[in-house]
């Protein structure tokens, strides 16, 4: 479609768009491939023979309007008829090249205007076109493990996404603006017990902010993880979650890089994150969730505090709490 477009164009508008479009995008690309290293000389090449081939079509309008004026200005143009010859044939009407260049410049004009006033119209297409992430079950359509029915008041993964994917998270977080990108739930179990222990997780991912939250039905108590697992964390506190134990860490996320079919690199030190696990209720029988934020980015991360008052905010919405 383009390519009809430009054939059909008249030449004085065909070719000052073909060189301004040369002009921006080869400029662009050699910039592109001195800023980033990654295919540099692909880049650099490619702008290179943009820019040498928009140079040619320079070269050939310079050379066209050179012509036209020895044509217009020539003798030839000028000769009177001959005496007894017949009426002159009526001369072919040349097109204005001023109002060409001046339509070329206008349709280059309409459509800068176009691309600048689009997204003021239209609403800016990160904020408006995307729509914000909805919770999504990795087990949907399949019955839960069994041990979900064995364990009282267990919640499931979309208990949990449903709870934690609110509408004033990304407030709460301190990024307002910032819409879900990536929102499930998972009902899965523990490791290593058999499938006897319910461990169901949600994970919502802004721009700025991931934030997990799971439950955990095994022995553990607050008490026990405070004594002997926090300590190795890089940082630990404790506290209290509408009056149950609770307990503060920071620690490194693991990362896995894979380099191909069957080949993995050795686990990498991740982003930190901040932890607060909470007991299932006040008395602290065994179980726990765990809310824990961290920052692909680099950002800081919220203060406990902002992580406090968001896992207040939670609890009370599970349909199982205590």
């Amino acid at each position: 479609m383009l390519g009809l477009i430009v054939r059909v164009l008249p030449f004085w508008v065909r070719e000052p768009l073909l060189i301004l479009f040369g002009s921006l995008f080869g400029a662009g690309m050699v910039l592109n491939a001195v800023t980033e290293p990654e295919n540099r000389w692909i880049m650099a090449g490619l702008g290179a023979a943009l820019l040498l081939v928009t140079a040619y079509r320079i070269r050939t309008v310079v050379h066209a309007w050179h012509a036209r004026k020895v044509v217009a200005g020539g003798p030839a143009s000028q000769a009177q008829p001959c005496p007894g010859a017949g009426p002159a044939a009526p001369q072919k009407k040349e097109p204005n090249t001023a109002a060409q260049v001046f339509l070329a410049l206008a349709l280059v004009g309409a459509l800068v205007g176009a691309v600048w006033l689009a997204p003021r119209v239209t609403g800016d297409a990160t904020a408006t076109s995307r729509q914000p992430a909805t919770c999504s079950d990795d087990a949907a359509g399949k019955k839960l493990p069994k041990a979900y029915a064995l364990t009282p008041g267990a919640v499931t993964g979309g208990d949990l996404c449903k709870a934690l994917n609110r509408s004033d998270l990304a407030a709460l977080l301190g990024t307002p603006g910032e819409t879900p990108l990536v929102a499930y739930g998972n009902s899965g179990t523990a490791s290593l017990t058999a499938d006897k222990v319910p461990e169901s997780e949600a994970r919502v991912q802004f721009d700025t902010y991931t934030v997990e939250f799971s439950a955990t039905y095994n022995h553990m108590t607050i008490a026990l993880y405070t004594k002997v697992l926090a300590p190795q964390t890089l940082e630990h506190r404790e506290g209290k979650v509408l009056g149950r134990p609770a307990v503060f860490t920071s620690d490194h996320l693991m990362q896995f890089r894979f380099g191909g079919v069957g080949s993995t690199s050795p686990a990498m030190e991740g982003p930190l994150a901040r932890t607060l696990t909470v007991a299932l209720d006040r008395k602290d029988p065994g179980g726990t969730f765990d809310f824990t934020v961290w920052s692909e980015s680099g950002a800081v991360l919220p203060g406990d505090d902002v992580i406090l008052g968001i896992v207040e905010k939670i609890l009370p919405t599970l349909p199982a709490s205590r």
